[in-house]
């Protein structure tokens, strides 16, 4: 799990098509990232509470899905 002391999220923007693309690929990895962290998270909780928390996994994981189908298509793929 990485240091939320060192973790920012700034107000992204991007100056190039390529940043974008950079920017997107980041996110996509990093939101996928905290899905997975969730998911482990969620086995230490109450039965209840799992099932909100591997629901909210599987949005974290629409996301990305939404986020690589839109980097596809600023490749033009």
């Amino acid at each position: 799990m990485h240091d939320p002391e060192f973790h920012s999220h700034e107000q992204a923007s991007a100056h190039s098509a390529a940043e974008l693309q950079a920017l997107l690929k980041y996110m996509a990895d990093h939101t996928s990232h905290h899905a997975e962290e969730l998911h482990e998270l969620a086995h230490s909780a109450p039965e209840a509470a799992q099932v909100l928390l591997h629901d909210a996994c599987d949005c974290l994981q629409s996301g990305v899905v939404k986020m690589e189908e839109a980097l596809k298509l600023l490749k033009g793929e």
